[in-house]
């Protein structure tokens, strides 16, 4: 007989429905041992978490440093570019509509560490072997170093470093994480607030989906106006790639389709070629708009005050912390745990709310990035031209 796999997000869902279900009857002598898995899991994960960073943006650094040069540097900053205003677009909407939508009154106790109704049997003490802030910037200094060097033998050692990163992601962090989140669901079902947490998560979901029409209508804005082309038509020409990234939940698995539709948009093939895959590892718009929009969700649901100039800083690390993302299940959000927890602040609560939520709407956002690189494919075509390249 065949073995059924569910998805990710089926697998987080039915952890979910199973850890509100659960959590009216279950007694508390046994719900107590899935909160000392969760207790064990965070710290595990927070001992992960450097490593994790160091492992998946070292190498992606480094990579940038290869390819067609002055060409990879015009692509790379309007990827960023791109990213940057999606964040921002994120920010400046949700800050202005969340506190009107989303009541924090009755759930910070349920999300600050101290509202716990339930403790663990026992924990262990995981340290990271470093901070976060000092993995990024290990990242940064050995990533621009590689992409310059002559030498190959460190370069080797960190695409090494990347596949055991990228194995304990994908063998032991992402199947462990629907265990992680049942025990979140099924302590606040047993602390009697989940409900009132689900129908405001409803709320994000929805101003989340509107907030990627509108940032997708602004990037084919903005390429039809330089080609100086009906934009409608150049994001009709994109929708099956769009279709594709929805059903694969990956940008890689995607480059055949968003290449031969960006080619169809009359875009020159050698500029296509570079281009997309390029842009399938470094253009996160998408992901960084469910991020940012999550975490201000996430921030007013807390009664945590969102300071403006830890989001402006927030999601200029994000748009770079992600840079390696769409290769890895769970990625993007497994990459941004690490400044949520030091530029955001945010708990363990706060954080498996963040990954519940990420990975419900991971489909929408990897279809929004593959999507969008076929307006910045359309963008660098015409500078190309004008170059004469």
């Amino acid at each position: 007989m065949k073995k059924i796999r569910l998805s990710l997000l089926m697998r987080v869902a039915l952890a979910i429905i199973l850890g509100v279900v659960f959590g009216h009857f279950m007694p508390v002598g046994i719900a107590r041992v899935f909160i000392t898995f969760n207790a064990l899991f965070a710290n595990f994960l927070s001992f992960s978490i450097p490593l994790i960073i160091v492992g998946l943006v070292t190498p992606a650094i480094g990579e940038l440093g290869k390819g067609a040069g002055k060409l990879l540097a015009i692509t790379a900053i309007i990827a960023y570019a791109s990213t940057l205003l999606s964040g921002f677009f994120t920010f400046t909407t949700c800050d202005l509509i969340f506190p009107h939508i989303l009541k924090a009154s009755g759930t910070e106790s349920l999300i600050s560490d101290s509202g716990v109704t339930l403790t663990p049997f026992f924990q262990v003490a995981m340290p990271p072997l470093m901070d976060v802030m000092t993995a990024l910037l290990l990242s940064f200094v050995v990533g621009l170093g590689l992409s310059v060097i002559n030498g190959d033998t460190l370069k080797k050692a960190a695409i090494d470093f990347k596949e055991i990163i990228s194995m304990l992601i994908a063998k032991t962090i992402v199947p462990l994480l629907p265990f992680y989140i049942f025990g979140i669901f099924l302590n606040m079902t047993m602390s009697g607030k989940v409900f009132t947490i689900m129908g405001m998560f409803m709320k994000v979901i929805i101003m989340i989906l509107i907030l990627h029409v509108i940032i997708l209508s602004i990037q084919y804005f903005i390429a039809g106006l330089v080609q100086k082309r009906n934009p409608f038509k150049l994001f009709k020409n994109m929708l099956p790639a769009y279709a594709t990234a929805l059903g694969t939940q990956s940008s890689a698995a995607t480059i055949p389709v968003t290449l031969a539709q960006t080619i169809k948009n009359n875009v020159k093939e050698s500029i296509a070629v570079f281009t997309v895959p390029l842009c399938a590892t470094i253009h996160l718009s998408g992901s960084t708009m469910i991020i940012t929009g999550g975490s201000i969700a996430i921030m007013v649901l807390s009664g945590q005050p969102i300071e403006i100039t830890s989001m402006i800083g927030f999601i200029f690390m994000l748009g770079i912390t992600m840079v390696a993302a769409p290769g890895v299940p769970g990625g993007a959000i497994m990459a941004s745990l690490g400044i949520l927890s030091t530029m955001l602040g945010f708990n363990e609560t706060q954080q498996a709310l963040m990954i519940a939520l990420c990975v419900s709407m991971d489909s929408i956002g990897t279809a929004t990035n593959v999507t969008g690189d076929g307006a910045i494919s359309l963008i660098v075509d015409k500078i190309a031209k004008d170059e004469g390249e």
